[in-house]
């Protein structure tokens, strides 16, 4: 790649990608859940636990492949982290309420659709609504 910028580009997703993986997801088939339990509360799991601390080391790797010397490698190891760091603020501050299909009860998910002019705060609650709709649309998050 001639473009330094997209390589940068590139190794700073990556970073973020590869580092959201290892502290906040379980992964595919449950692998990175079972690293994290073994780690436990050692220096390994504290360190898989702490996003900021975990894109550091992420994204020394992946400065070699965005470096072609030893200051620029610093630059963008340092750079690369940040990077990361400012993608994970960007996002969501937690992660969105998963669609409950058990037929629980759910304050947040209603089946009654709501047209344009109805008053959010005067909507019955779960508990003190005489009717139940079970199957009349779309599910819609309420907030």
């Amino acid at each position: 790649m001639d473009a330094p910028w997209f390589t940068l580009l590139l190794g700073a997703l990556a970073t973020w990608r590869a580092t959201h993986l290892l502290a906040l997801e379980d992964g595919p088939f449950n692998g990175v859940l079972r690293l994290r339990q073994a780690a436990g509360n050692s220096l390994w799991g504290q360190l898989l636990d702490c996003f900021y601390c975990l894109s550091l080391w992420v994204a020394a790797p992946v400065a070699l492949a965005v470096a072609r010397n030893p200051l620029e490698w610093l630059l963008a190891w340092l750079g690369l982290s940040g990077a990361a760091c400012l993608l994970e603020r960007l996002g969501p501050a937690s992660p969105p309420p998963l669609l409950n299909l058990e037929g629980d009860s759910d304050e947040l998910l209603w089946t009654k659709t709501r047209s344009a002019g109805d008053d959010p705060s005067a909507r019955p609650t779960p508990e003190t609504s005489p009717e139940t709709h079970t199957d009349t649309g779309p599910v819609h998050r309420v907030r």
